[in-house]
């Protein structure tokens, strides 16, 4: 068995509309699904993704409004790493970026920056034979489009501790003392991790809540058995409508998650209108008039490039 690369990276946000206008207007990316965190349906679920809402590339948030900024320390991810197609690209971003008044610092590995609360970004040139994983925006060039997720790096003081969960319960393959790398018939991505700042970390907008990794919907039992064999604390396999998951902490604390590549985000509304309307799983429902009255009005990005 092999996990599928990364599926989604999840984070918090204190303000909807501003995340709305950074990831779908400024990063390109498509709201895919505007829903709830279904442990706490009182707020947003927000997920941006390509086209088709594909595991890989979806970054998804939380909202809790006005939430003061938190900050990433051990046991947290730092900087969120995705594809691009070449230098070119890193010029067209490193200039989209500054007309959006957003600093950017370009390197021989990449080009880094932050979102508007700070959570950490790479844009990285990556030879794979994997699909790139885009989405459609008027003012970025299908070339120029970030093509999904190549990994994550936390902070830890002790790589060595979580080894024998990665190597030995997920088949990580070890690339150096501190990065490992994932990879099954269709996609992968790499884990690493760096030093930790001084300071702790504190959990709040601008930060990551969990990383979820992608499985099939045959192996996922398995791969809970697998977690708990090598001295996880998996949960019990959640149903989340457009996927299945397990939660787990590995070692140095990171939240990890294994998500079902499907049942998929058109389990409720087709692939052309997805993320136009507030979706809720059919638990749910019975809050949608009091969620559409109390949730932060959001703009339809989409509505907005087409006029």
């Amino acid at each position: 068995m092999r996990l599928e690369g990364l599926h989604h990276i999840t984070a918090i946000t204190g303000d909807a509309p501003g995340n709305v206008e950074f990831y779908a207007g400024v990063l390109g990316l498509r709201m895919v699904k505007k829903t709830v965190n279904q442990d706490d349906p009182t707020v947003y679920h927000l997920f941006y993704a390509d086209e088709r809402g594909d595991p890989g590339s979806d970054i998804t948030f939380f909202e809790y409004p006005g939430a003061a900024r938190g900050r990433a320390g051990a046991g947290m991810v730092h900087r969120v790493v995705w594809r691009v197609s070449g230098e070119e690209a890193l010029s067209f971003w490193e200039q989209r970026l500054h007309a959006h008044g957003t600093d950017s610092h370009r390197s021989t590995e990449g080009l880094q920056f932050s979102d508007p609360e700070g959570l950490g970004h790479e844009l990285r040139v990556v030879e794979t034979t994997d699909d790139p994983l885009t989405a459609e925006h008027p003012d970025i060039p299908e070339g120029m489009a970030l093509q999904g997720f190549d990994g994550v790096r936390a902070y830890t003081s002790d790589p060595v501790a979580s080894r024998a969960l990665l190597e030995e319960a997920l088949h990580f393959e070890p690339a150096s003392q501190s990065t490992w790398e994932v990879h099954g018939e269709r996609r992968g991505a790499f884990y690493a991790y760096d030093a930790p700042p001084a300071r702790t970390g504190l959990q709040g907008a601008g930060s990551v809540h969990h990383v979820a990794w992608s499985s099939t919907m045959d192996e996922h039992a398995a791969w809970r058995d697998r977690v708990a064999q090598g001295g996880g604390r998996p949960t019990e396999i959640i149903d989340r409508f457009y996927f299945r998951s397990i939660y787990f902490r590995e070692p140095s604390g990171v939240l990890f998650e294994i998500a079902t590549m499907g049942p998929g985000f058109d389990a409720d509304e087709p692939i052309e209108h997805l993320g136009e309307g507030l979706s809720l799983p059919p638990n749910y429902e019975q809050y949608r008039d009091k969620l559409e009255k109390t949730l932060t009005r959001l703009p339809n990005p989409r509505s907005a490039a087409r006029a």
